[in-house]
């Protein structure tokens, strides 16, 4: 199929219709593209410039442009014509529907005119294709009611549709290959966003190493021959660390050159997102919604959140009942979910501050609450509608704390796909008393069971 003309592609066109007007007399000029390049088939035209606007233009009840030997013949049949075998071909002053098909709207927003009809000789009017390599791509109809067209004349009709159908060949062309080009430019936004998504998710367990090899250093003694493991995995966690701040500068520079490029809204809302690992090479999963304990997948996230909290100087503080439902989830979307919003209430609150992790049931519902609170410096007004907005990063962003303004926005996202809903209020919600700190709750549907 045919792409739109460009702006540009019309201009030349118009240019041409002026030569034919203005050079030679015409009193009528249009191009008409097909719908795609045929060689021995109909297709419908598409009138893309005309001349005077409401131009008079040929049509006849059932014409056939005879094209040249194994071009293929273009039928055109107005609809006004349907059902007339004997009528001679006329001018209308509206412009012809093709192959019978209802008229269509052009570039120049040319609509349904009352017929006013004046015969036209055969000989006065000229119907040339719009060829290249033997495909069909329009039609330039010219016609003028005074005096038949000479040879002289014909040939330089004959080469203003020769460079009318070049034009259109380079035009298509030029639009396939931009087309091509913004494809493959989304394609590595695509990507780009994937790597951003799985080195952030890997910031979190790499923390969680790295102060466990930590902790360990410090239980054991000098002369423990095991001394020597510890140090190792804490010298290669940091190691690892400055590895993701040199992934983190250089997608930086990659980012800033893809939003040059992709700085219209559609296109980067075009851009799908994977969300968790993968063995597709763009890192999407489909989530497996199936019933689990939260209790089970908070377990080994606050395990590292302790050791964590131990290190930092906090206070944690978790309040899971006993009997809880299950909930209806992905358990590594939700592990991810949790573990983002945690390591943002650990890493935002200051030495000696408190962390708070509750689980409850919706009074009178059927869903589950996750609630993590902090008493950290909060989340200002005028940040809070943008914390879920990916790469957003708001006050924080002028912190010394690193942070990429991605965990919140991929947890919001795997949230909704497991049909639940996450909130932030700002002062926390809990403890009472605090005028400060954050509040991130995450609403879940029970299972079944």
């Amino acid at each position: 199929m045919l792409m739109s003309a460009s702006s540009e592609f019309v201009a030349l066109c118009r240019s041409q219709l002026a030569l034919l007007t203005q050079g030679l007399g015409a009193s009528v000029g249009v191009v008409y593209l097909t719908e795609k390049l045929v060689e021995d088939a109909q297709t419908k035209l598409i009138p893309i410039v005309a001349y005077p606007e409401m131009a008079a233009v040929w049509q006849s009840n059932r014409a056939q442009v005879l094209l040249p030997p194994g071009a293929g013949t273009v039928e055109i049949m107005p609809r006004s014509a349907r059902g007339s075998t004997s009528s001679p071909p006329r001018v209308h002053r509206k412009l012809p529907s093709a192959t019978g098909a209802e008229t269509r709207t052009g570039s120049a927003g040319y609509n349904e005119q009352e017929l006013i009809e004046e015969d036209l000789l055969p000989e006065h009017q000229l119907v040339l294709p719009l060829m290249h390599e033997g495909a069909v791509m329009g039609l330039l109809v010219t016609a003028r009611s005074d005096r038949v067209w000479n040879q002289r004349e014909q040939k330089q009709i004959a080469q203003i549709a020769n460079t009318v159908a070049l034009a259109c060949i380079l035009d298509q062309r030029y639009q396939w290959l931009k087309e091509q080009g913004l494809q493959s430019r989304l394609t590595m936004a695509q990507q780009q966003d994937v790597l951003d998504n799985l080195l952030h998710q890997f910031r979190n367990p790499l923390t969680a190493l790295r102060t466990f090899g930590k902790l360990l250093l410090k239980r054991l003694l000098p002369e423990d021959s095991n001394r020597t493991v510890a140090q190792s995995i804490v010298r290669e966690s940091d190691r690892l660390q400055e590895l993701l701040q040199q992934f983190d500068a250089a997608l930086d520079i990659v980012d800033m050159e893809t939003d040059d490029v992709l700085d219209s809204e559609a296109q980067k809302e075009a851009r799908p997102v994977g969300l968790l690992p993968a063995s597709n090479s763009l890192g999407s999963r489909d989530l497996t919604l199936e019933s689990y304990s939260v209790a089970a997948i908070l377990a080994p996230l606050l395990a590292s959140a302790e050791a964590i909290a131990q290190e930092r100087q906090l206070g944690l503080h978790v309040e899971i009942p006993q009997e809880m439902p299950p909930v209806q989830a992905d358990i590594q979307g939700l592990r991810e979910v949790l573990s983002n919003i945690i390591d943002n209430a650990l890493k935002y609150t200051p030495a000696g501050g408190e962390l708070y992790v509750q689980v409850g049931v919706q009074p009178q519902g059927d869903k589950v609450l996750i609630a993590v609170s902090d008493t950290g410096p909060g989340i200002p007004p005028e940040d809070r509608p943008h914390v879920f907005e990916r790469n957003y990063r708001g006050v924080q962003g002028e912190t010394e704390i690193f942070g990429t303004g991605l965990g919140l926005a991929i947890a919001s996202e795997l949230v909704s796909q497991m049909q639940g809903e996450i909130q932030v209020f700002s002062p926390a919600l809990y403890p009472e008393r605090s005028d400060r700190g954050t509040t991130f709750i995450v609403w879940l549907p029970m299972s079944a069971r």
